[in-house]
């Protein structure tokens, strides 16, 4: 299956691309004379992720920068996405920002997500969605059916034939936070006990006993693409969030992400909890 979400994939492959014809100690002009068919500002708009990419300037350019076959699959893949447009591109509910994200999050092999304030946006339910948005200022009704609606579709991925494997951990306070009342955190509970007995979801739960930590700085998100690890991070914010590719960026988050892990409960610790609290809400 081709990996989705143009915007995402186009930067991610140049990146990549960029990296093979630095590594061989090549410039553009040089790449543009060994007669590939690709021109110099043709080469740029690749490398800046600007442009569509075909899987036939993909593997000339391996070929030409001596790469693996695995590799030259591996970017062959990523090409494939780099046209296609998408759901959440024209959905007037996703804002501009934010739908960066959405293809990150829909073209990940794997994505590892901390969260210390609400449930991830992958794993709410409708009445749990519903009840955060109905918290915004300004909102009408529509807006917020709509808004439920997107954060639903988004979803879907967990349900693919081959979706990314989703690793979240989580504060305990994020449990026990009553978002819409008893009856919603009970039914919301209830999806993250099913969920984490899934082959390609796992959560883990950081104690309120741990007090402070690395995490109380804010919630992020660190995806996989298809043969880059780490590729790219999305940082959460108070209204709106960024998606960071910055490799210096992504190794911070990375790392903080190493220290919470270390300070979460074990996968079976984490599991009882989630039962325990769950008993409170029903």
């Amino acid at each position: 299956m081709p990996v989705t979400g143009q915007r995402v994939v186009r930067r991610a492959l140049g990146r990549r691309l960029t990296r093979l014809r630095v590594a061989t100690g090549k410039s553009r002009r040089e790449v543009a004379e060994a007669k590939l068919g690709i021109s110099e500002p043709t080469l740029h708009r690749i490398e800046t992720g600007k442009v569509p990419v075909t899987v036939a300037n993909v593997r000339a350019l391996c070929w030409l920068y001596g790469v693996d076959e695995s590799v030259a699959n591996a970017l062959s893949d990523l090409a494939l996405g780099t046209s296609q447009e998408e759901w959440w591109d024209t959905n007037p509910a996703i804002p501009d920002w934010f739908k960066l994200y959405v293809g990150l999050e829909a073209s990940a092999t794997a994505i590892r997500t901390y969260e210390g304030e609400v449930v991830p946006g992958e794993l709410q339910t409708e009445p749990y969605a519903r009840a955060l948005y109905a918290t915004r200022v300004g909102l009408s009704a529509d807006d917020i059916d709509a808004l439920v609606a997107a954060r639903l579709a988004r979803q879907e991925l967990l349900a693919r034939e081959a979706p990314p494997m989703l690793w979240v951990i989580l504060d305990e306070g994020v449990l026990r936070r009553p978002v819409g009342g008893s009856e919603v955190m009970a039914k919301q509970l209830r999806l993250l006990h099913e969920a984490v007995c899934r082959p390609t979801i796992r959560i883990e739960i950081i104690p309120v006993s741990i007090g402070a930590h690395d995490g109380l700085t804010g919630a992020f998100t660190i995806a996989d693409l298809p043969g880059q690890p780490g590729a790219a991070a999305y940082r959460e914010g108070a209204r709106q969030g960024q998606v960071v590719t910055g490799r210096e960026e992504v190794t911070d988050l990375m790392t903080c992400w190493d220290t919470l892990r270390s300070e979460a409960l074990s996968r079976s610790d984490s599991l009882s909890l989630l039962e325990e609290v769950a008993k409170s809400w029903t």
